[in-house]
């Protein structure tokens, strides 16, 4: 049976589809348009569905979109309708509040959106890209994709990309993020191959539109721009949790409620693009990411409270902060946590395939993530001819693993494009940029290169045997943190070893990564500690000035003359800019 997701609703546009339980392929459409984040996340766009990223999936697993058994999106309209009435209608906010949101969570957009939505499985097949009318399209009808068309509940979508993806038979469920149809935070449990949502909290409280508001008010270009503040509050001190606790309250069922921000009321203006960050800047970020963590923490002791359960699994763009996530695993009462590595509405695409494949099928669970590596790959022949179209001098290295890591001894910064891309928005070393840790200017070098704020920390990819003895795992044996998800203390006796990742409050949000995970990106790590001792690398995206993670041989050639990169290793072949 063949389960086909797809994200589009808002932002992060994907597919993923599923073979009897198994993911076959899973994709970011940003990565083919080269447009961040797919498109832009308003109404209006609704009807850009992921053509390209669906293209890719049908064709690693060749099959034709006519041979796919569900098509499931990973949004419900049907749950934005008043109760009995199957038509979309207008609800507007008869008190808008300053959040733009009714007494009922409905916002001025909704209807409108509505009408796009509806329209979904026509423009699946009216929408199509002429350059890829291919085989794996043609023969398709209307009535053939409505047959096979799903809504599924978009927290729902976040739950089961948790779920079913995670190393538990057994686990709690958090999702976190903006918005759904409604719903912005659901907790529920799988136990014994059934999962029940317990709880749920809806529109207009909502942690990640809080999370949104403050990052606006900090002067942020995006809305998507969290992880900035999140790395920025690291320079201040919470001083404003006070006033943070009013807008954010608690209750004494796992619960919170959001009031009104009125940041200008008490914070003064807000901050203008291009304008410097100050003291009070840093602690307004500071404040906000403790009682985010107060509230999450809060949230993970009733649930394990009413589940019972040892394990946590979590999904939902506001799990994407690492630091929240470290002080989950490491304060709160789950013996271990799991965080979905594509946490954010990409990853809908992927627990929509996944949920409705395991409904349908009703069979075993029979698949876990144990890595990210779901997207293209390109053969060393591809490579090679790419590279003699493009007139570039390059040469064919005996041994990646050793070569790559001499260039990297030598404080040399790399593009490093190896085997399938990672599905998600971190980098795990098949799109990496690579750097040595040693040299402690590496991070300013790296943020420059790749125009980040200078407060921006960059991160270590250790080899999983070695972590404990480079981070504090608080007395555990190991560490697993393949996904880069969580936060660690470089331990003391470390820090003026690799003091390029270690941020400004002596934390890295690291990534482990065994053998059988990737082979050369491993050797890659051991062949660099026989020459110097530290079995640790820098591992930043690779893409430069804003633009997505880097896709093709194409994309990556671009990007690496366009920027100071010194020399990019793709598949087996090494190109060097002119000394």
């Amino acid at each position: 049976m063949l389960t086909l997701g797809i994200n589009a609703a808002y932002h992060d546009c994907a597919a993923a589809l599923v073979r009897d339980g198994h993911v076959i392929a899973a994709a970011e459409e940003e990565r083919f348009t080269r447009i961040k984040h797919g498109k832009r996340p308003v109404p209006f766009t609704t009807w850009q569905l992921p053509y390209h990223a669906i293209d890719y999936c049908l064709a690693e697993a060749g099959v034709r979109m006519r041979d796919v058994d569900h098509i499931v999106y990973s949004y419900n309209p049907k749950l934005l309708m008043p109760a009995g009435n199957m038509e979309p209608e207008v609800v507007l906010p008869l008190e808008p509040s300053k959040a733009g949101f009714g007494p009922n969570g409905e916002s001025p957009w909704d209807a409108l959106f509505l009408s796009y939505l509806v329209n979904a499985p026509r423009q699946l097949l009216d929408g199509l890209p002429h350059h890829l009318t291919s085989a794996r399209w043609e023969g398709l009808s209307l009535q053939h994709i409505t047959d096979r068309w799903v809504n599924l509940d978009h927290h729902l979508s976040h739950e089961a990309s948790a779920f079913l993806a995670a190393p538990f038979e057994d686990t709690a469920v958090l999702t976190l993020d903006g918005r759904g149809e409604r719903t912005t935070t659901s907790y529920g449990h799988f136990h014994e191959g059934r999962y029940q949502r317990i709880k749920q909290i809806d529109l207009p409280h909502s942690l990640g539109l809080l999370y949104e508001e403050v990052t606006r008010y900090l002067g942020f270009l995006h809305s998507s721009d969290e992880y900035k503040v999140m790395a920025l509050a690291s320079y201040g001190k919470p001083i404003y949790r006070d006033q943070f606790r009013e807008i954010l309250t608690l209750d004494e069922e796992g619960g919170y409620a959001l009031h009104p921000a009125k940041l200008i009321e008490r914070f003064g203006p807000a901050r203008r693009r291009g304008e410097p960050f100050t003291e009070q800047h840093q602690n307004i970020a500071s404040s906000l990411q403790y009682v985010l963590e107060e509230t999450a923490l809060h949230m993970a002791q009733w649930l394990h409270r009413e589940t019972g359960s040892s394990n946590l699994s979590m999904a939902g763009g506001v799990a994407l902060n690492c630091v929240m996530n470290a002080r989950i695993a490491r304060d709160g009462p789950f013996e271990k946590v799991w965080v979905q590595p594509a946490a954010g509405d990409a990853g809908t695409a992927l627990g929509a395939a996944l949920y409705v494949d395991y409904q349908r099928r009703a069979g075993p669970r029979n698949w876990t993530m144990e890595h990210a590596y779901l997207g293209p790959a390109f053969s060393d022949e591809e490579i090679e001819r790419f590279l003699d179209q493009s007139h570039l001098n390059y040469r064919k290295l005996e041994n990646v693993a050793d070569e790559a890591a001499e260039l990297l001894a030598d404080n040399k910064v790399l593009g490093w494009f190896q085997g399938r891309m990672e599905f998600g928005p971190r980098a795990l070393g098949a799109r990496s940029i690579l750097a040595s840790p040693i040299d402690s200017s590496m991070q300013a070098r790296l943020n420059g290169l790749k125009d980040r704020e200078d407060f921006r920390p960059v991160a270590p990819v250790v080899m999983e045997e070695r972590a404990v003895q480079w981070f504090d795992g608080r007395g555990a044996a190991s560490i697993c943190a393949p996904f880069m998800l969580f936060v660690y203390d470089v331990l003391p006796h470390r820090a003026q070893q690799i003091p390029a990742v270690r941020h400004i409050d002596g934390t890295a949000r690291v990534q482990t990564i065994r053998r059988d995970q990737n082979e050369r990106y491993y050797d890659l790590l051991a062949a660099f500690e026989q020459r110097t001792g530290v079995p640790v690398l820098v591992n930043t995206s690779f893409n430069t000035r804003g633009e997505p993670v880097v896709c093709t041989p194409r994309d990556a050639v671009e990007s690496f003359w366009s920027s100071p990169l010194d020399a990019l290793v793709i598949g087996s072949y090494l190109v060097e800019k002119p000394r």
